[in-house]
């Protein structure tokens, strides 16, 4: 994955700019706050790794590793899902936070989040949530983007983007992030804990993407595929807790993007991504935008 500069706000462009819409956009203009060093960001999980203790079958590295491995497949099975996500940028003196809420239906598989900007990156008055749309491949977004009008959705094929969507948006797709736990390598079992009231295996361990793409369906092979290539290390760290049937109730991803040229060091962000899974069984109905509600012209990039 490559960070570039761009412009006077000095806001990190990830990947390849697809139609204007990238994860650079939501830093574009954020004022500066305090940010944790890389150490106090990324110890946390290693730390965590010298505390693990056996409980019985889950501290075996090889049955920790498939229970985390099947995670993806123990949602389709799950049906609807409520979803909660967030995601920290980390570059330089400068940290951000995104949050988003919806649902998701991994059965068909399709959901929808509203994604909050913080209101430092548009203003009050521009402060809009952003309704995004997950279909396998495809990403529909709206409010987002300069130029397309209140009711119309721009498309975006998955693919096309840098990190195959896992950050550029501001949130990762759930069901992308459960499959990414299909290239899960060197797992360790931390406790037990709870999440949301609910009693919860902690694993921490690596992701090696190219593995995560190759198991995964045919449908989301390519733009995992994408993302693999995308990032120079090909590796993620990664924390999930898996409730008694095997199903993801939050899964945690730790992204290091490097940058490029003379300003690298400058450009180096650390993205941490996560996504909270509760009352599975739920009934989620997302239609997909009409053909005709869909945006045909040129996307601008939104300017302070």
């Amino acid at each position: 994955m490559v960070v570039r500069r761009h412009g006077r706000t000095g806001a990190a462009l990830v990947g390849t700019v697809a139609g204007g819409l990238t994860l650079g956009l939501l830093l574009s203009g954020c004022a500066a706050h305090p940010a944790p060093g890389p150490r106090e960001l990324r110890g946390d999980l290693k730390s965590l790794s010298s505390q693990a203790r056996p409980a019985g079958d889950s501290a075996d590295p090889g049955r920790a590793r498939e229970a985390v491995r099947r995670a993806a497949r123990t949602l389709a099975r799950a049906g609807g899902a409520r979803v909660r996500t967030s995601m920290e940028t980390v570059s330089g003196g400068t940290r951000l936070t995104i949050h988003g809420t919806g649902g998701y239906d991994f059965a068909r598989p399709v959901g929808q989040l509203t994604v909050m900007m913080p209101e430092d990156v548009a203003g009050a008055a521009g402060h809009r949530p952003i309704t995004q749309v997950f279909r396998p491949g495809k990403l529909f977004m709206k409010n987002r983007g300069a130029g397309v009008p209140d009711d119309k959705w721009v498309r975006l094929a998955t693919s096309s983007l840098a990190d195959g969507n896992l950050l550029t948006n501001g949130a990762t797709d759930p069901l992308a992030a459960a499959e990414l736990l299909g290239g899960a390598r060197e797992v360790t079992y931390l406790r037990d804990e709870w999440v949301d009231g609910v009693r919860v295996k902690h694993y921490w361990g690596t992701i090696d993407l190219g593995q995560a793409a190759r198991v995964a369906p045919a449908r989301d092979r390519r733009p995992l595929t994408v993302a693999a290539k995308g990032f120079s290390s090909g590796t993620v760290a990664f924390d999930v807790f898996l409730d008694d049937a095997g199903r993801p109730r939050r899964v945690r991803h730790r992204f290091s993007v490097e940058g490029q040229g003379q300003q690298a060091v400058a450009a180096a962000m650390t993205v941490v991504s996560t996504v909270e899974l509760q009352d599975f069984g739920t009934d989620v109905d997302v239609p997909l935008p009409a053909a005709a509600d869909i945006y045909a012209g040129t996307v601008g990039s939104p300017r302070k």
